[in-house]
């Protein structure tokens, strides 16, 4: 079996040594680098050839690539590297990577044509100055050909490990069997689905009861898939944590038969949460670990494929084992796992790590997005970037005389934007041409003042530096799927007009659909995926997605849901709302004690709810969540939900523990929900609303009932984790009771109306 792997890929692996070097120095964009090239090979001869492809092999190993420029009349073969700035300042192992490249793809283009000797030159190209440094070495054909080879035998021994990693994997999983004695009820519909999918490429969107197990059940045939499919990986995307750790669990329970399952997995966590050492910068004059990192990094990378999965605890443990950086060894073993289990951004997001290597290494992929009700506002949040007048202000006026021009035409490029603006909010239909130049040039000047002070970059203006760049790149795609609006900060109004200038993502279609496309397939799953109409417009879906409806395997006798149609939680009747929801609640403890989670729609109408059940009912035990609540005190919050436990819990609809919490049997004996979950009417929402309305229609739906109703869905499958379970849910707001309402809840719920009248006796029933 032929290894075939890239020249970048092969050097990277083979040639990386010493520091891992972060500092920031600004780089060209992509477009600007592909701008360079043309530039340089626009300068040479009329007979250059650009991005030459070139391929060869060394006993089972085929490396290929396109060399940057080969002009044959001078007999040079070109890398073209762009830059910023002094180039004296490039890290000695960058040149020493740049050179191999080069003598790589020497070696291949001698072996092409039969050349005896060849010139190589490494052009790096000043976008700022647009000037040509070149460095150049004459080779024969026989040492670059020892060069090649000897880079090739580095990498054969992992190249024959992973072709042997690879057979044993697809073996294994051609013959893993499903771990229980059975499929629960629905999960062999969904499970089916996405092998279905997976086989024919198609992406998949199942609406699947919470309690199924739809972790194991889309995880199984997709692992199933992989030898028939020749899939390279499987991506696990999740919104939340307690996600992630139910597929590590599931991953563990998949390969916990007869001699295990032979499968790399890795949990990718955020920068922030694997840094050993936050107080330091990421280079090796400033952090241990990253001083020697590539020198340390081979050793590293065996122990860890060596030890098959790797959550966080895992990866961190091999990192401080061999004094490497946890964060950055596991962007490395993302290239060599099988599953890798992360976050939507780690694919979605416009710089996501997962989606770039798997488009570089031409990788078929299959994404599985857990949860994925989440995604239409995460991605929101990926394509979307504000910049604030008073952080630019700030910057400007510590900034040193060389961006002074830049930033005094920005600031007035900026404050005619709002010169006349008399409202506190207002959207524009495009972003004015003149602030959006005047934006490039202030970041032009940025970037060549930052290139030349890198060393010791002004962290406010660095900060400013990565939000405007966030902000021009959306500019650029601007469009009617987001909206550019106008904020003025009234508390500094009466000192100085301040502003907040926004892009706002409100249909990610545009960017996810690219994304959707690269996988060989995507499934998405959810408890809450309806209507269909609306997440094929936000998601950007593909015409032929197979949407796959999973029966309930619950009954409706099993949960007992209640309208409590003489409640209403509008915002005017929130303080008229507390005794009947404060009697409602007691008299359900009373009728049936055990525990409860009440979801108010914020912590403000929560807080009094609490304070009016203690007042009321000051032997009834009580909890509440606390905004900002870190990991500790939340896992706090929910050790109070035992068996034996009795209590109402409060807590804020669409918060921590409003989904992904898994509380079964007498854990959770029924919820409250004092809210339709409505966004706020506000006027960003409702230029939401109308910028919906004019791309798609049924803005009002989809900016305010549809996200509001699938946040009530979500909390009240809280109550019904197994098919033994019981309980009860009230939803206690007259406007359930509509019928337009009552169609987007669950087909299976059984639900009655229980107004003022009834409620006592309804109570004595249950009693």
């Amino acid at each position: 079996m032929q290894y075939v792997i890239a020249v970048r890929a092969l050097c990277e692996f083979t040639a990386k040594q010493g520091d891992l070097d972060l500092r920031f120095t600004p780089s060209p964009s992509a477009q600007e680098g592909v701008a360079g090239h043309g530039v340089v090979a626009g300068r040479r001869g009329p007979g250059y050839q650009a991005e030459l492809a070139l391929a060869g092999d060394y006993r089972h190993l085929t490396v290929r690539g396109r060399a940057d420029g080969w002009d044959p009349g001078r007999g040079v073969l070109e890398e073209i590297k762009t830059h910023r700035g002094d180039l004296a300042r490039q890290p000695a192992n960058h040149r020493l990577l740049h050179w191999a490249q080069l003598k790589v793809y020497g070696a291949l283009l001698c072996r092409q044509l039969g050349l005896a000797e060849l010139q190589l030159a490494l052009v790096y190209f000043d976008i700022g100055t647009q000037r040509e440094t070149v460095l150049a070495e004459q080779h024969s054909a026989e040492a670059l050909q020892a060069f090649f080879e000897d880079q090739c035998e580095r990498f054969l021994q992992w190249a024959d490990q992973e072709l042997a990693h690879r057979a044993r994997r697809d073996a294994a999983l051609a013959a893993l069997r499903f771990p229980h004695a059975d499929f629960r009820p629905g999960q062999r519909e969904l499970a089916e689905a996405v092998y279905r999918g997976a086989g024919t490429g198609r992406c998949v969107v199942a609406q699947a009861p919470t309690g199924i197990g739809k972790t194991v059940g889309t995880l199984f045939p997709l692992l199933k898939a992989c030898p028939g499919q020749a899939l390279d990986k499987i991506y696990f995307l999740t919104a939340k944590t307690p996600g992630r750790q139910l597929a590590l669990d599931a991953l563990h329970l998949l390969g916990s038969g007869p001699g295990g399952l032979p499968l790399r997995v890795l949990e990718l966590v955020a920068r922030d949460k694997a840094c050993e050492h936050p107080d330091k910068a990421c280079h090796g004059d400033a952090c241990p670990l990253a001083q020697g990192f590539y020198d340390r990094l081979p050793a590293a990378r065996s122990t860890a494929v060596a030890c098959g999965r790797l959550d966080k605890a895992g990866l961190r443990a091999v990192a401080q084992a061999h004094r490497v950086c946890p964060y950055y060894l596991g962007q490395e073993l993302a290239r060599w796992s099988d599953v890798v289990v992360g976050d939507y951004n780690h694919f979605y997001d416009s710089s996501a790590l997962l989606h770039s290597l798997a488009q570089a290494n031409q990788w078929r992929v299959a994404v599985l997005v857990d949860e994925a009700h989440n995604l239409v506002e995460r991605a929101r949040r990926m394509y979307s970037a504000q910049l604030h007048k008073a952080g630019f202000d700030a910057v400007r006026a510590a900034a040193p005389a060389a961006l002074k021009p830049a930033f005094d035409r920005l600031n007035r490029a900026w404050n005619a934007i709002h010169k006349d603006q008399a409202a506190p909010y207002l959207a524009h239909p495009a972003i004015p041409e003149r602030w959006r130049e005047a934006l490039d040039r202030a970041l032009a000047a940025m970037t060549e003042h930052l290139a030349e002070s890198a060393a010791s970059p002004d962290a406010r203006l660095q900060d400013f530096y990565f939000a405007a760049l966030q902000f021009s790149r959306l500019a650029e795609t601007f469009d009617t799927h987001s909206i550019f609006d106008v904020t003025l900060d009234e508390a500094a109004r009466a000192r100085r007009r301040q502003s907040v200038l926004a892009v706002r993502n409100v249909v990610p279609a545009p960017f996810l659909k690219p994304r959707l496309a690269s996988a060989r397939s995507t499934a998405l799953f959810s408890a809450t995926l309806q209507p269909s109409a609306y997440y094929r417009d936000m998601l950007g879906l593909p015409e032929d997605t197979a949407w796959v409806e999973v029966a309930s395997p619950f009954r409706a006798e099993q949960l007992e849901v209640w309208i409590a149609d003489h409640i209403s939680t509008r915002y005017a009747d929130r303080a008229r709302s507390l005794p009947a929801i404060v009697a409602l609640m007691a008299a359900q403890y009373a009728a049936q004690p055990g525990n409860y989670l009440a979801f108010f729609s914020s912590f403000d109408y929560m807080r009094q709810a609490a304070a009016a059940l203690r007042e009321q009912h000051p032997a009834l035990p009580v909890w509440e969540q606390s905004s900002g609540m870190d990991e500790a005190a939340r896992e706090q919050f929910l050790a109070r939900f035992t068996p034996e436990g009795c209590g109402i819990a409060f807590a804020v609809l669409g918060g921590a523990f409003a989904e992904g919490v898994d509380l079964p049997g007498k854990r959770l004996v029924g919820a409250f929900v004092a809210t339709l979950g409505l966004p706020q009417v506000n006027v960003v929402n409702e230029q939401v609303k109308r910028c919906i309305d004019e791309r798609l229609g049924a803005g009002q739906d989809y900016t305010y009932l549809y996200p509001g109703l699938q946040k009530v869905v979500q909390a009240a499958g809280r109550v019904i984790r197994t098919t033994e379970d019981r309980g009860v849910v009230y939803l206690m707001d007259d406007r359930f009771a509509q019928p337009r309402v009552q169609r987007l809840l669950p087909s299976w719920w059984a639900v009655r109306r229980i107004s003022r009248r009834l409620q006592p006796a309804v109570l004595a029933d249950q009693a």
